[in-house]
């Protein structure tokens, strides 16, 4: 009786010292095994893992990608524009083992702050070797590259693997927003107004070509109209002299009618000459019968 009641506590102590050696890691983390703040064991694959009780302790880490965002910091370009970018990035805990060295018991906070000051230095080193036009337009993934890049080498030392860096917003300071604008205007009013002069001299050019293609078109229907109506008075002129070869009477008879009608057309009704002119020497040489 006696013997089965000290048996009792030891078997409950076993049990509790059982259970406390044992513990499991999730596939969502990794798992150091610490003995007086020194790395006895690396547990990174899921499953079940074992300790001594009391005198070791497990500290266990998220395996899974992490967002971190960078507060707003201002960059200056090669073109002295100040400009305020707001920024991410994403990364996990690539070496566990590296990454309790160098961070010890502070953990994913002190981490971060570290990462923070490593991503903000870089990101001021890459967009301070660009002009703002390249930062603010809407090509910059080779810019997040070379901000990833940097900042993989540089966070290596934390056990840390940089995944990605984003920039989220890229704007003027508000001081500057104004002045800025103003000169991004008076810029635009300029090739503005280049376009227009360079638009006009075009214009002047093609009204030149065609007013040049309108007087040598003029000047040719005139001459060819000048040589139709040379030909049509050469014809007129032949058969005139060949109607008065064949009949002059008749050819001086014709041409007075033609100076009597000229002669009294429209209101033109009177006409004062002597009776005895030439002009009306047809109508002096009819005889009554």
């Amino acid at each position: 009786m006696r013997k089965s009641a000290l048996l009792l506590p030891v078997l409950v102590l076993a049990i509790i010292g059982l259970l406390s050696s044992i513990f499991i890691v999730d596939e969502r983390e990794k798992a150091l095994v610490l003995q007086f703040s020194k790395i006895i064991a690396v547990k990174e694959e899921p499953g079940l893992g074992f300790k001594i009780p009391l005198i070791q302790e497990v500290v266990r880490y998220d395996d899974r990608i992490l967002s971190r965002d960078i507060d707003p910091l201002e960059v200056t370009p090669l073109d002295d524009r100040r400009l305020v970018v707001d920024a991410f990035a994403r990364y996990r805990i690539a070496n566990v083992t590296r990454f309790r060295e160098a961070v010890g018991d502070g953990g994913i906070p002190a981490a971060e702050s570290r990462l923070d000051s490593i991503l903000r230095s870089t990101t001021r080193e890459v967009l301070g070797s660009v002009s703002s036009n390249d930062i603010l337009s809407s090509d910059r993934a080779a810019l997040m590259l070379r901000i990833r890049n940097v900042a993989i080498a540089e966070a290596n030392a934390l056990g840390i693997e940089v995944v990605d860096v984003r920039l989220k917003r890229t704007d003027l300071p508000s001081q500057n927003l104004e002045a800025t604008f103003a000169r991004m205007r008076a810029e635009r009013e300029r090739e503005a107004a280049d376009e227009v002069a360079r638009g006009n001299e075009a214009a002047q050019r093609v009204r030149a070509q065609a007013d040049r293609t309108q007087v040598e078109i003029v000047s040719d229907a005139k001459r060819q109209a000048e040589i139709t109506r040379g030909e049509a008075d050469a014809k007129s002129n032949a058969i005139f002299n060949k109607a008065f070869g064949a009949n002059e009477e008749f050819f001086e008879f014709y041409r007075s009618l033609n100076a009597y009608r000229n002669a009294l057309t429209g209101d033109n009704t009177s006409i004062v000459m002597s009776p005895s002119s030439d002009f009306f020497s047809y109508f002096n040489s009819v005889t009554a019968e």
